[in-house]
């Protein structure tokens, strides 16, 4: 294990003593071959590149906090080996604190071989869990929650998980999830080049165009930055409707380039 995740510790706050926002779950190994079309079955395709890129939703929506220059921190579990001291690496060399990772002597670091379209700025994705244990409430009883002005687990209800509950659209999702939450939660829904929609805690449903970008270059990790960035903005005490916005926004600019360097 790379110095630093086995030694568990509680970070300082950030620049000025400003809390931290913490991102729980998933840091895994992204494959990534960029292939002109995507191929047919049983085919043998050349690449036009291919890359190794740190991936996992918590892990990529710590890097677009970090880019839009909040502190940040990564809690989840990593196994020993190569491809973790590699993912470790890329999140400190984003300023993303991982005094919070948890060590896990078993399994595997997650990984996924992503086929990416250049023709059609589409991603596909294999995933392979690793047999890695979750993040336990007792690692999480060890924080201290002082040190955090937001903690993020899984909130954002996506396209997918919406569809797999049989909703056509955002709106429709919301409608039919919210009697499922706490009164006064705040339910927010992207659905992709239909922009997205929220419902605030007093039952408001506000929305927010989508913005495209010129040329459709890499939506891989697009719902992570979607979902960083709206929390960026609503823990910076903007409302439900600029965050929603602001999100649109800066998802649309990363679908433009690849990988997550150049958002803002």
């Amino acid at each position: 294990m790379a110095a630093g995740a086995a030694d568990r510790r509680d970070p300082e706050p950030g620049p000025a003593g400003e809390k931290r926002i913490l991102c729980v779950g998933l840091v895994c190994l992204d494959i990534i071959s960029v292939v002109e079309a995507y191929p047919a079955e049983d085919s043998d395709t050349r690449c036009v590149s291919q890359r190794w890129q740190r991936g996992g939703n918590a892990s990529n929506s710590c890097t677009v906090l970090a880019l839009l220059g909040a502190p940040c921190a990564f809690m989840g579990s990593l196994a020993p080996g190569l491809a973790a001291d590699f993912v470790l690496a890329d999140l400190r060399r984003y300023g993303v604190d991982v005094g919070l990772a948890v060590p896990q002597a078993g399994g595997r670091l997650p990984a996924s071989v992503v086929i990416a379209s250049a023709s059609r700025g589409t991603r596909t994705i294999l995933h392979a869990h690793g047999n890695l244990p979750e993040v336990t409430a007792r690692d999480f009883e060890r924080v201290d929650l002082s040190q955090y002005k937001w903690i993020h687990w899984e909130v954002f209800i996506s396209k997918d998980v919406a569809q797999h509950f049989g909703y056509r659209s955002a709106p429709e999702a919301l409608r039919g999830l919210r009697s499922r939450v706490q009164p006064g939660a705040t339910l927010i829904c992207a659905w992709a080049e239909a922009g997205a929609d929220a419902v605030g805690p007093g039952g408001e449903l506000v929305h927010s165009d989508a913005f495209p970008p010129e040329t459709l270059v890499d939506t891989l990790g697009a719902g992570d930055t979607f979902n960083a960035a709206v929390i960026f903005a609503l823990s910076a005490g903007r409302s439900l409707q600029d965050a929603l916005t602001f999100g649109c926004q800066i998802a649309g600019r990363k679908c433009g380039i690849q990988g997550f360097d150049g958002i803002v």
